[in-house]
């Protein structure tokens, strides 16, 4: 990419497809920026850059970008694809372009620690990433695989569906007790009706919505 590019980028501003960061500092934070995009539709990571968009790039780009890269192959289960471009700014700064293709085997997780299997996935929401849900995870692993889901449409769906129009969405809470299910029957409902190209989730701090999917 050439200045002009990296400027018109940038001028978009933060978003669901863009994240800045100043320096790599928190690497381990800055996995749940690359995990989310993995987990979603891909992204670009800037690296560099700071929160309202100035170029002001960074000393030792390089090593800013060596950091990201080794977090990325010790803390990102599975390890999650991506390509780098260093643009110097002067002989002393520069700006590292992280390019984060949408993954084929999701969910990915940021791990605790280099040693460990244990982790977090998230997914990206407008200019958030936020930790993905047990219903997302299990959504996320299952589109991987590509196959036609079926569900027989009974008593619970139907309260579902009424819930929705009469709320404009539901959520997991809710829909467990507008059907008096618990929580486990109501998850397994939601996941298979997202599955079925039924429903929609969208992620939430405070919890998934679940919409009636646009035709």
């Amino acid at each position: 990419m050439d200045l002009n590019e990296i400027q018109r980028l940038v001028r978009r501003g933060e978003g669901h497809y863009l994240e800045f960061k100043k320096k790599a500092n928190h690497p381990d934070k800055i996995m749940k920026e690359v995990v989310a995009f993995a987990n979603t539709d891909g992204g670009t990571l800037l690296i560099g850059v700071d929160d309202d968009g100035t170029l002001s790039g960074t000393r030792s780009i390089e090593g800013e970008a060596f950091i990201v890269e080794k977090a990325i192959k010790e803390l990102t289960r599975p390890q999650v694809k991506y390509e780098l471009e260093l643009f110097k700014l002067s002989e002393k700064k520069g700006i590292a372009i992280f390019k984060i293709p949408e993954g084929k085997r999701k969910p990915h997780f940021v791990k605790e620690d280099p040693n460990t299997r244990n982790g977090s996935a998230f997914v990206r929401r407008d200019d958030e990433s936020l930790q993905a849900s047990k219903e997302m995870r299990e959504i996320l692993k299952r589109n991987s695989k590509t196959r036609d889901e079926r569900f027989v449409y009974g008593e619970k769906e139907k309260v579902l569906m009424e819930l929705i129009e009469q709320d404009g969405f539901a959520t997991l809470a809710s829909f467990s007790q507008a059907a008096k299910i618990k929580k486990y029957f109501a998850s397994k409902t939601l996941v298979k009706l997202v599955l079925a190209n039924l429903l929609e989730i969208e992620p939430q701090a405070d919890g998934d919505r679940y919409y009636l999917k646009d035709e």
